[in-house]
């Protein structure tokens, strides 16, 4: 059965960029459609990704609590962990979202058509499902469909054993020993649950660094946190992964294939990385250009090079992130309703959620050193911070970067409880221009954890009473 449907901007995949750019285009009186593969609205980001991940995070942070003051002798009982009721909490985290997600967009009149879309022409998207072939005629449309977890062609992904990041999420099982390849932010927020969740946790990387782009001051405080919680093995590739027996034979290499060795493993779980899903884009329509690391080229307003068709998200470029898609999508959708709407944001924040998390906007030092900018940094440590000290997380750091020249504030990085919570003030800060004084004599509630920007800023203009004022 062929149906033929028309609109003024069809949005491919349902994601955080998608559903965005959605809402959008129906705010501004677009008639819109969202074509989405899977049952739900909020892609990989809200079903396998960064709130289910956040919510065993948060879990994660209860147990570290609870470990501390049970050594402390406040309280008693030890924790006993129920993995079923773990996920039926996460379900129902992802269930209230996405009914909610649902609800907005009927609110709006949104048609959700479930299938996978093919653009025929620059007018014309075929969407397949197990039903029925569609064709949706439309006058634009937004392609935000998203990434995928890069594979290691090494490993066989039809062993339960061997994880990708969706499989971890889901809990499957609790590992004695584990390895997970890759030490960016995924692997990281991983290796944070399932130590707090009891396993042992190797963590191999191909570089002799992780979080590269992070200053090193801000890793060391990192480091220092999880020093007896998981093994960095960096500098290393993994050569091969015997599966034939009860437990994974993983052999591995460092120092240029000097020294060969082997460890065993309950589990392995791949967080290289992701790539975008941009491969289908250009089988049958082949116009758009897409570069050789796969992202769709676009232009400052989300255009790609056929003028009414639109990329968003992942697919689009980097940072992969979902708050850079989400604002993509609203300026697509803003350029299509005849708004002169460019993508130029100063910066774009950047979060580890790991135990304690990292969070950096802007210029950093490493950043500043390399590009030869006449900078300053002014840093405070949140052992000398009131509410830092009285909720056991005085481990943590505020950093702030400062043009020399204008006294402007250029970046900032933290590492600490909730550290990603205290970046919308430095990223405020940034994009409006602000000098270090506008923060410095901004009145900060006291006690609290962004306070400690006001101190950093109070360190550089040497007002800071909460320290030794060496100014």
């Amino acid at each position: 059965m062929n149906n033929t449907i028309k609109t003024e901007v069809v949005v491919i995949g349902g994601g955080p960029a998608g559903y965005a750019a959605a809402f959008r285009c129906s705010d501004l009186g677009l008639k819109t459609i969202i074509v989405e593969n899977y049952e739900n609205l909020g892609g990989v980001c809200l079903n396998v990704g960064c709130i289910p991940s956040k919510t065993l995070l948060n879990i994660t942070k209860i147990i570290k609590e609870q470990k501390f003051f049970s050594q402390k002798g406040i309280f008693n009982n030890d924790i006993k962990i129920n993995l079923n009721n773990i996920l039926h909490w996460k379900q129902d985290v992802i269930n209230k979202l996405s009914n909610g997600l649902d609800f907005l967009a009927k609110k709006r009149n949104i048609n959700i058509i479930n299938g996978m879309g093919f653009l025929e022409t620059e007018n014309c998207l075929n969407v397949i499902n197990n039903k029925n072939n569609l064709q949706i005629l439309f006058d634009n449309a937004i392609i935000a469909t998203g990434s995928q977890p890069i594979m290691l062609p090494c490993l066989s992904y039809k062993d339960e054993r061997i994880w990708d990041s969706t499989d971890a999420l889901n809990l499957k099982q609790i590992p004695n020993k584990m390895m997970i390849i890759g030490s960016g932010i995924i692997g990281l927020e991983m290796a944070t649950i399932y130590q707090s969740l009891g396993s042992k946790i190797d963590i191999i990387d191909i570089s002799n660094t992780f979080l590269s782009e992070v200053d090193d001051d801000i890793i060391n405080i990192y480091k220092k946190n999880i020093k007896n919680k998981f093994h960095f093995i960096l500098g290393t590739e993994i050569l091969s992964v015997d599966n034939k027996h009860d437990y994974l034979q993983v052999q591995m290499t460092s120092d240029n294939h000097q020294s060969i060795y082997s460890k065993q493993y309950d589990v392995i779980l791949v967080a290289i990385g992701r790539k975008p899903n941009s491969n289908f884009i250009n089988k049958k329509f082949n116009k758009i250009l897409i570069n050789n690391t796969g992202f769709i080229n676009v232009d400052n307003q989300m255009r790609t090079n056929i003028s009414n068709i639109y990329a968003v998200g992942d697919v689009a470029g980097y940072p992969m992130l979902a708050h850079k898609g989400i604002h993509e999508g609203h300026l697509a959708a803003e350029v299509i309703s005849g708004k002169k709407h460019y993508f130029v944001p100063k910066v774009i924040p950047s979060i580890a959620y790991t135990n304690p998390e990292i969070a950096w906007v802007g210029i950093t030092e490493k950043n500043a050193i390399k590009n030869n900018l006449n900078y300053k940094n002014s840093i405070f440590s949140w052992k000398a911070l009131g509410r830092a000290v009285s909720s056991n997380a005085e481990e943590g750091l505020t950093k702030l970067i400062i043009e020399k020249d204008s006294s402007r504030i250029i970046g900032g990085s933290i590492v600490g409880y909730n550290a990603g919570e205290l970046l919308g003030e430095i990223s405020l800060a940034i994009e409006m221009g602000c000098d270090i004084e506008d923060i410095s004599l901004t009145m900060h509630a006291h006690p609290t954890f962004y306070e400690s920007i006001g101190i950093a800023a109070e360190i550089y203009t040497g007002t800071a009473t909460d320290i030794i004022n060496i100014k």
